[in-house]
């Protein structure tokens, strides 16, 4: 199962909006995904209350892992989206 591990840019973490825009894109994925916060604890991507329910901050260390077909494209897209401040587009 490929895995990769990305610091959150948003500056608010992932909360509100951003981790919106991320659940969105991860459930358009087209494979399932799993979100693990740095404390261990790991939720759908997919899942927006799952997102919010880590209260992962700015600056926190996460790693996605995804099984499937395109799991190695999807985490890649996913990783560019966590790397970029979502609270200023």
């Amino acid at each position: 199962m490929p895995e990769r591990t990305v610091t959150v840019a948003s500056s608010v973490g992932l909360h509100a909006r951003p981790a919106s825009l991320f659940a969105q894109a991860a459930a358009k994925a087209g494979v399932p995904v799993t979100l693990t916060s740095s404390k261990g604890k790991s939720v759908n991507a997919a899942s927006i209350l799952g997102v919010l329910s880590l209260g992962i901050g700015h600056g926190e260390e996460v790693t996605l892992a995804a099984e499937g077909e395109n799991a190695d494209a999807a985490l890649d897209s996913l990783v560019e989206l966590l790397g970029t401040d979502l609270d200023k587009e």
